[in-house]
């Protein structure tokens, strides 16, 4: 007989992927569950493909642990709109960035003195990193769930981020996690990862340039620090 070729995803996945590529509206019951139960989750975002947790204490650490993450250096936080975050520090500029780029690429870096967010997401410096994502299965887990989400690159130190299924799969195989759930949304368009703008004191300044450039930004805010023109 001739030799059979590799699974299309790896066997440690199996009971622990939701395809929705073939079913965009599969039930995403078991995948909440598993959520709660502190577990991590890898799925699509408006860029790429992301581990993620809710925002406690053990789901903060075991994401931090996947990712060989330094514990002072935070996860972002994806929220379902402006209004569910708005006890955090909003400066006039900020809210005006979130009307125009939310949902969108455009991750605001926002006061956090009520201790809202847990360390972890929370920086030392109090302050916290929050987007509204137009990616549908997002918005879907985000309703469902009732609480931001964590987010941060699906990758493997000094690689690129998974932009498909098919990726985040080889990325969780190689690091030999059966515990992580993948929802597969397939491949994902090119895309810079989230633009990062620090909205916490005066004038807005760009720490990361990315899907939106600093051009478009200043086309808002003509007076936003950014490296590019």
């Amino acid at each position: 007989m001739p030799e059979r070729g590799p699974p299309p995803f790896p066997i440690t996945l199996l009971g622990r992927r939701t395809d929705l590529r073939e079913d965009p509206e599969a039930d995403l019951a078991k995948v909440v569950a598993h959520l709660e139960g502190d577990g991590v989750i890898a799925y699509p975002t408006e860029t790429v493909y992301g581990f993620g947790s809710l925002g406690t204490l053990s789901g903060i650490r075991r994401v931090q642990e996947l990712k060989h993450r330094e514990r002072d250096k935070p996860l972002i936080a994806l929220v379902p709109s402006a209004a569910s975050v708005e006890a955090l520090e909003w400066t006039d500029e900020a809210r005006k960035l979130a009307s125009i780029f939310w949902p969108g690429a455009v991750t605001l870096v926002l006061g956090d003195p009520r201790g809202i967010f847990l360390s972890g997401v929370r920086s030392v410096d109090g302050t916290v990193a929050v987007r509204v994502s137009p990616q549908p299965i997002v918005g879907r887990l985000l309703e469902r769930l009732g609480v931001p989400l964590t987010s941060t690159s699906l990758n493997e130190p000094g690689r690129e981020p998974a932009r498909s299924g098919t990726e985040a799969a080889a990325v969780i195989e190689r690091l030999g996690r059966s515990d992580v759930w993948l929802l597969d949304g397939g491949t994902l368009p090119e895309s810079s990862p989230s633009t990062i703008i620090d909205c916490t004191s005066g004038t807005p300044t760009v720490l990361r340039e990315g899907a939106v450039p600093v051009g478009r930004l200043r086309r808002v805010i003509p007076e936003i620090h950014g490296n590019h023109s």
